[in-house]
């Protein structure tokens, strides 16, 4: 049942590599995780591989653990990217529709879509994802798919989703060499908000943040649609390193105090609250001009939703509150999800995400679908990528 009914996600994260494993399970007829395993990220910061062969022996040690689990060789996975190269940016494109009768076809959206793309200036990235946001008909908006009508030009606006080519390929030379063909890669605030945001939280307007070690990766939603991808490069090891300059201990005591584990000293709370809300200060105010680029701050319904390692710090959800002015939570996966599935560490919602991307081809929510029927060419590139990889 095992061998051939499995899905596998891998996060490779600036500080921990995690593996899990998705499976169906008869015995108790629902989808469950089969397996996890992390290690230690090496050879990596800020989401570039600086060391492509200790990146992949990170990335062999996690999936070991999930092989001894299982008792099988995992040989394909979905796998997430990130760091500070990956952004998102508009473009729009137009074309004269081509039928005699003026009846827009798939052909006239996709030369609409390729034309926005041709638009886009881009040096050194790789398109991730391509994800139309809004169609105008004859210069009118159109809300519904542009299949079917009538009309003389189409033009789109679309978000392309894109990340440092050279980081791209590092990523795909290091699970060639662990031996793990890539089945897709998602860009991680979109496969993380997949498991977090609903439908509802997207349509009407809502922000991921995920604090990791070295990076806060952002993905705002309007419309059920990404409109926005970004990443800073600060993360909560940051807020570690404040503790520990501020109070002189040692960063293992630092990281005990930021996630309110029991003190050993004798420290001020106040100087405590005051070094951490200063760091994640700065966190949301980079997160509240992202925003006011985009012209919604404080006017996103559904709020921040807040995950990561970084999430489990006290009070985070006041002081992002009170800084962005709107509603703040620390995201939890849906109770229909979770009951099943059962894994509560923050840190893990990108790797399940991935390991459940294939539940998304049945899903209603637009985004994933689009993001889905973009895959194939970036698969296509990464096949190419493992043809000269593998002897």
């Amino acid at each position: 049942m095992i061998k051939n009914n499995y899905t596998c996600g891998i996060d490779i994260g600036t500080h921990s590599t995690k593996v899990v494993v998705v499976g169906f399970d008869k015995s108790k007829n629902e989808t469950t995780v089969l397996a996890t395993g992390i290690s230690e990220t090496k050879g990596m910061r800020l989401g570039y591989i600086n060391n492509t062969d200790k990146t992949t022996e990170s990335i062999k040690k996690a999936v070991k653990q999930v092989e001894t689990t299982l008792g099988i060789k995992i040989k394909k996975a979905y796998l997430s990217i990130g760091g500070v190269n990956l952004g998102s940016t508009i473009s729009t494109g137009s074309v004269i529709i081509s039928k005699a009768d003026q009846e827009i076809t798939n052909l006239d959206v996709s030369k609409a879509i390729a034309n926005s793309e041709e638009n886009l200036e881009i040096v050194n990235k790789k398109i991730i994802h391509t994800i139309p946001l809004s169609y105008k008909l004859d210069g009118k908006d159109i809300y519904a798919r542009p299949e079917g009508l009538h009309g003389i030009k189409l033009e789109v606006k679309t978000l392309f989703v894109t990340c440092l080519k050279q980081n791209v390929e590092d990523i795909i030379t290091a699970c060639g060499l662990a031996k793990i063909e890539i089945e897709e890669i998602t860009a991680s605030p979109l496969i993380t908000a997949s498991v977090l945001l609903n439908s509802k939280q997207k349509i009407a307007g809502c922000v991921i943040i995920d604090i990791g070690a070295e990076t806060v990766s952002t993905a705002v939603y309007e419309n059920n649609l990404p409109i926005s991808v970004a990443v800073f490069p600060i993360g909560s090891m940051d807020i570690t390193k404040d503790i520990a300059l501020g109070l002189k201990i040692s960063l293992e005591e630092a990281e005990s105090i930021k996630l309110g584990s029991v003190i050993g000293g004798d420290y001020s709370k106040k100087k405590i609250d005051e070094i951490i809300e200063a760091r994640l200060g700065d966190v949301f105010e980079l997160l509240g001009n992202q925003l006011k680029r985009l012209k919604r701050n404080e006017l996103l319904p559904a709020g921040v939703v807040i995950t990561g390692g970084g999430s489990a710090i006290n009070n985070i959800e006041t002081i992002a509150r009170n800084q962005l002015k709107l509603p703040s939570r620390v995201g939890s996966l849906d109770p229909s999800i979770n009951n099943k599935i059962k894994i509560r560490d923050f840190s893990w919602y990108t790797a399940l995400g991935l390991a459940l991307s294939t539940d998304n081809d049945s899903s209603d929510d637009l985004s994933n679908n689009i993001m889905r029927e973009n895959m194939k060419e970036v698969k296509s590139f990464f096949k190419s990528i493992f043809s000269q990889l593998l002897p």
